[in-house]
């Protein structure tokens, strides 16, 4: 699969909330577009990641 335009290797099914929390990132923080549609955060459980999906992950920044 591909995430932020970098070729990944699945070992296993994974859900997207579950590759957001083995890759350290705070699911509150991020967006997510999974081919081409944004997931929502309910939602992020339920949605399973496959050889051929496109994901994009945004971090949300504060600062001024």
């Amino acid at each position: 699969m591909q995430v932020n335009g970098e070729q990944v290797t699945l070992d296993k099914a994974v859900s997207v909330a579950d590759y957001l929390e083995q890759h350290g990132y705070r699911a509150e923080r991020v967006a997510v577009e999974l081919d081409g549609a944004i997931v929502p955060r309910d939602k992020r459980a339920d949605v399973m990641l496959g050889d051929q999906s496109v994901m994009e992950i945004v971090q949300f920044v504060q600062g001024g």
